[in-house]
């Protein structure tokens, strides 16, 4: 499983970033990052507020 950012979609508003509850989630240059930290829940998925996430099968 990944994590996938439509860039298309994306206000770089930070919302995923300060849901996250591993912190795994960083903004770097207007690019998201997501760190080993990250345990793939998806509540970034569920609360970002244009639909910009996604997780795929890999």
């Amino acid at each position: 499983m990944k994590m996938k950012v439509c860039y298309d979609k994306c206000l770089h508003c930070g919302c995923c970033a300060g849901s996250c509850p591993k912190n795994a989630i960083y903004l770097n240059d207007y690019v998201l990052e997501f760190s080993e930290d990250c345990n793939k829940c998806g509540r970034c998925v569920k609360l970002c507020p244009v639909g910009a996430l996604s997780k795929e099968d890999v």
